[in-house]
């Protein structure tokens, strides 16, 4: 696994793996609870758009945040 990935050091964790690692159980809550759990991803969501903006200043991080915000309110709206 070490060798396809090409990490020659000692892996750290950041906190896009947490995100990831979230937004899969964000997912999993969906699928097994319903679409009122979207809140959860919605937050999650706006906190790393906000942390992006102010501090990584990516722009992949923020399409990623966004996508995943829409996804999110679409859900949402489909409660009503």
């Amino acid at each position: 696994m070490k060798e396809f990935f090409g990490i020659n050091n000692k892996y750290r964790i950041e906190y896009n793996d947490i995100r990831a690692l979230i937004t899969v159980v964000n997912v999993l809550l969906i699928m097994r609870f319903g679409l009122s759990i979207a809140w959860f991803g919605l937050i999650v969501a706006g906190i790393g758009l906000i942390k992006d903006i102010a501090l990584d200043r990516r722009i992949n991080g923020m399409i990623m945040h966004f996508a995943n915000i829409v996804l999110n309110v679409y859900f949402l709206t489909l409660i009503r």
